[in-house]
């Protein structure tokens, strides 16, 4: 039976600019479905199976206090129940050297495998780096490290694609024209690198979409909140407003709606949380872009238990984004 040793639940936030290729002025849901389309191996051994000691896994999350990241962690958690595996989870509270820390902390524990989701993919390749020389397998889920090639495997989406499908889906309701507004996650995080780069590829396709302001609010619905009011002070005409997950994206619609803009004013976000999918089914939001929490959580652990076991991996899982509208919403519910 997995033991939860530690999980220390605080926030961490980054402020920053960017945008694309230059400066502008200016990640409580109901669990995702699980992911049928990558079925579970039943070849994988659990510790009982193989009759080995209890493995047990290290996992440093990125910050726990991201409501995404804690049903990605729920999910991590039943299928070591499942597989008999412990589990030694930490919150990484926003901070790459926390996340340091931790992994060092598993390899002197002597955990068998570490699960790392990281929350800067620069400020994270120490930790990618000190389980490989310590010959620990390291699996890294959600987010990218710069050095991502390098660990045992990495399991989550082409989140570069999250990008695409949320500014194509803008591009469509604008009907290729207008001002937008782009809302980051914490800069230097792979998902916010990935998804400004999907945002940007498609933007090349429409001249005649401008994006008039780029700044991060950190994953945060309150802070985008604040963002969005300011950016709707300096007057500026805003047809559109991408933001890089759900809670941004609300508290980005909760500006609009409360300067009385909603009907003019179009909102897209990434993730699929409960709040967004309600505000989708109500046509608030123009939609969002569903990311398996469960297929990566239960992925992960899966993954670990495999290298433990000595199984060859491939270098790469990879579980697909998908748009939601009202059209489809009731696959997602």
């Amino acid at each position: 039976m997995r033991k939860k040793i530690a999980m220390l639940l605080t926030l961490g936030l980054v402020m920053g600019l960017t945008a694309c290729g230059k400066s502008q002025s200016g990640e409580t849901p109901a669990a995702p479905a699980q992911n049928t389309e990558k079925p579970e191996d039943a070849s994988v051994q659990t510790p009982e199976a193989a009759g080995d000691k209890t493995v047990r896994i290290g996992v440093s999350y990125q910050n726990l206090s991201n409501e995404f990241i804690t049903y990605m962690a729920e999910a991590a958690a039943q299928k070591a129940d499942e597989m008999g595996v412990e589990l030694v989870e930490l919150d990484g509270r926003g901070s790459a050297e926390e996340q340091l820390k931790q992994v060092e902390s598993f390899i002197t524990d002597k955990c068998d495998a570490i699960i790392l989701n990281p929350y800067d993919s620069s400020g994270c390749v120490p930790c990618v780096n000190a389980a490989n020389e310590a010959g620990i397998p390291i699996i890294v889920v959600n987010g990218m490290t710069d050095n991502v090639q390098e660990a045992t495997c990495y399991v989550g989406g082409d989140t570069v694609d999250s990008g695409r499908i949320a500014m194509q889906r803008m591009a469509d309701e604008l009907g290729g024209k207008g001002n937008i507004v782009v809302i980051d996650g914490p800069n230097a995080h792979s998902a916010q690198l990935d998804r400004s780069q999907g945002i940007c590829e498609v933007l090349e396709n429409y001249p005649d979409i401008k994006i008039i302001a780029e700044q991060t609010a950190n994953w945060d619905r309150a802070e985008a909140m604040a963002l969005m009011e300011n950016w709707l002070q300096m007057g500026d005409d805003i047809d559109g407003v991408v933001a890089q997950n759900d809670e941004m994206a609300i508290g980005a619609l909760k500006a609009i709606q409360a300067a009385g803009k909603e009907d003019s004013i179009k909102v897209v976000g990434i993730d699929a949380i409960a709040d967004a999918l309600t505000l989708v089914e109500s046509g608030e939001l123009i939609g969002t872009v569903y990311q398996d929490a469960v297929g990566q959580g239960a992925g992960a652990v899966e993954a670990a238990v495999r290298a433990v076991n000595g199984e060859n991996l491939e270098k790469e899982t990879l579980i697909p984004y998908k748009l939601v509208t009202v059209e489809n919403l009731d696959e997602f519910k």
